[in-house]
């Protein structure tokens, strides 16, 4: 199909705003979170409803382009934006409907984890997601949604009770647990490969006030593996996601804290404030806290700890499941994040179990139930001429880390390559996953993600 019947065709066919390139605001509308990625897609669409992304996928797989879908555009490989493709930009898609007393809502897909945590606090509600509100939650929750409240109330998917979703052929799906249960079952946890996801069905829980902010202790072997240990100790409610870092020279941190290596712990306790207090006060002895910020708040207003700062320019980052954080291991930690050159150098950990661990491993296509802990490993820069140099760097860090069987969050993931999704989706799960890709995708329109290519008899 020539590009110009194409752009016309989509232009007569949908209600939302079809952006080509010699059109105004085009280079806004392209652009995604990472500053690296830079691609020129042929057109991109702003849908208005499932409709219109029904069209889009029909006529993309008419002309044999390739398709990216964009939540919140977040994705480290860039696959919210395509070169030469056509682009669905869920954006415009942010109806929110709650019903309180039946504790769920129903949720457009172009809506950020921000935005919903807002209107469901509203009614004392949540439901969770990551841990960066500015993330689109239509990804965030295909892969798996590994955030402030995962002890306590699971991953995102495991509170996703229904999703609507516009198949490879332009049909529009409502699937749960009873309606195409195939389809249910690979969405949560198997990203983009089936379909555009326009509209999830969530459950919500009562979280009003917790105990949450940012508790920053200086980085010793000692505070790092007690402080997970602590972590995995402590009760559901509370959720730890510690970073470990060279101090930047934050306003809140005293002066002779900059350029030192600090733990940065971001922590949530989903209950009571009081029993809070007391879970957080272990943490508050583990050192002296060169800052304590962790204080009653809405639930909300944690999201606004971690959002801000200028677009990533260049960014290195590999993500693996790990089973313990030891004094020696720690101490590996310390000692690659010393040796990096790069102006942000960062060791990620996430302490998982709790209400997450206690989902079968089968019920879902996220296969990492068991692991304890979720470590990342990033290096953020301002030179794109450098990214040889990190590159080694964080490889050879994620090696060093490596526990036991390979494991990887699909949602970290860059461009890494098939044999990294394959760790994503260990065991049967891959071959589960591409039996169902093939029966909704089978010529893989849905490719441009961690992709999962059809099974082929």
């Amino acid at each position: 199909m020539d590009e110009r019947i194409l752009i016309s065709k989509l232009r007569t066919a949908v209600k939302g705003r079809v952006i080509a390139p010699e059109e105004a605001g085009y280079d806004q509308a392209r652009a995604v979170f990472y500053g690296w990625v830079d691609r020129r897609p042929l057109v991109i669409v702003r849908v208005s409803d499932e409709i219109d992304v029904s069209r889009v996928v029909s006529l993309a797989r008419e002309a044999g382009l390739e398709l990216a879908v964009r939540s919140g555009g977040h994705s480290l490989a860039g696959h919210g934006v395509s070169e030469g493709g056509v682009v669905i930009d869920l954006s415009d898609m942010r109806a929110l409907q709650v019903d309180a007393g039946k504790r769920f809502a129903w949720a457009q897909t172009g809506l950020t984890a921000g935005e919903y945590t807002a209107a469901a606090d509203a009614y004392g509600l949540a439901t969770g997601f990551g841990d960066t509100g500015s993330v689109g939650i239509g990804g965030l929750t295909l892969g798996g949604g590994i955030g402030f409240l995962v002890r306590k109330y699971g991953l995102t998917i495991d509170n996703l009770l229904a999703a609507d979703v516009v198949t490879a052929d332009g049909r529009l799906i409502r699937t749960d647990a009873s309606a195409h249960p195939d389809l249910f079952w690979a969405i949560r946890g198997g990203g983009g490969n089936f379909g555009v996801a326009t509209n999830f069905q969530f459950m919500l829980h009562d979280v009003g006030m917790i105990m949450g902010g940012m508790l920053i202790l200086p980085a010793t072997p000692d505070v790092i593996s007690s402080l997970v240990a602590e972590a995995e100790a402590a009760p559901e409610e509370l959720s730890v996601i510690a970073n470990i870092m060279v101090a930047p020279p934050m306003p809140f941190l005293p002066k002779e804290a900059h350029g030192k290596l600090v733990v940065l712990a971001m922590m949530v306790y989903a209950g009571a404030v009081e029993a809070g207090e007391r879970a957080i006060a272990v943490f508050r002895k583990l050192a002296a806290p060169i800052a304590d910020m962790v204080r009653p708040m809405r639930y909300p207003e944690i999201y606004k700890l971690t959002e801000g700062g200028p677009r990533p320019v260049g960014e290195s980052a590999r993500t693996v499941f790990i089973d313990t954080v030891d004094r020696n291991t720690a101490q590996t930690v310390l000692d690659h994040l010393a040796a990096s050159t790069a102006p942000l150098a960062v060791a990620q950990v996430r302490v998982l179990g709790g209400a997450m661990a206690r989902v079968h491993v089968e019920a879902t296509a996220f296969a990492h139930r068991g692991r304890r802990i979720l470590a990342a490993v990033g290096a953020v820069y301002d030179h794109p001429e450098d990214a040889d140099v990190h590159e080694v760097w964080v490889t050879k860090f994620l090696a060093a880390l490596r526990q036991g069987d390979a494991g990887v969050y699909v949602n970290f993931l860059g461009r890494d390559g098939e044999a990294r999704i394959r760790e994503a989706y260990p065991g049967s799960t891959w071959e589960r996953l591409a039996t169902i890709k093939a029966r909704y995708d089978p010529n893989n329109l849905f490719r441009l993600n961690q992709n999962i290519p059809p099974f082929k008899q």
